[in-house]
């Protein structure tokens, strides 16, 4: 009997191991830490000029074009409720200044930016969440007007962010997100004329995430 019963007890101690490793494996998908999100993301510069160089007059000012482009995202949960997320695109703006106008030409910028998030509800259909992090933005591309010069000094910046997920399975969700980068840049204009220039963008961003 011993003999007997010791086949029946491999089968079943095979069997619930298979069981628990297939439960654990469910777990685990179900439980991944990783979501990409991609957005259709407009770029509001709020852009204000803090004059360094005395040629600029009291009435000049900048103006930099908004943009609308595309934003990957990758998001790495810690836990439930924490998380973090490194944020992608690039965006060109026209820029000029005015009072006199003058043509500045375009730029783009890359500005990869790391938040910390805390999502409060994560099991919920309605999954809000507000980051703190930030920002590195580097100027490249430029297209200047034929006889002048521009360059911008790369820098850092903050960056504040709220968005909600609306889960629709398991693994999608749309999404809708709002960032406030604070940002400025050192501007020089043929070497000569220089200026502080604030672009502190408001991001908003619609789209779409995946759950791993």
């Amino acid at each position: 009997m011993l003999k007997a019963g010791l086949p029946a007890a491999a089968v079943l101690a095979a069997g619930l191991a298979g069981g628990l490793i297939q439960t654990t494996g469910a777990q685990a998908a179900e439980q991944s830490p990783w979501m990409v999100r991609g957005r259709a993301l407009i770029v509001l510069p709020e852009e204000n000029l803090d004059k360094i160089n005395p040629v600029l007059g009291p009435s000049t000012d900048v103006s930099i074009d908004d943009s609308v482009v595309p934003e990957l995202d990758i998001t790495y949960f810690f836990t439930k409720n924490i998380a973090v997320e490194l944020i992608l695109g690039t965006t060109p703006h026209d820029v000029k200044v005015t009072g006199p106008d003058v043509d500045l030409g375009s730029v783009w910028l890359l500005p990869p930016t790391l938040t910390v998030q805390y999502h409060f509800a994560p099991e919920a259909k309605i999954r809000p969440y507000l980051g703190v992090g930030v920002n590195y933005t580097i100027f490249y591309g430029k297209d200047e007007p034929s006889g002048t010069t521009v360059d911008y000094d790369n820098n850092f910046g903050w960056a504040l962010q709220a968005g909600v997920d609306f889960a629709i399975d398991d693994h999608w969700a749309l999404n809708v997100d709002v960032k406030q980068i604070f940002l400025s840049t050192d501007v020089k204009v043929n070497g000569a004329v220089k200026a502080d220039v604030d672009i502190n963008p408001l991001l908003v961003g619609l789209g779409v995430g995946y759950r791993f």
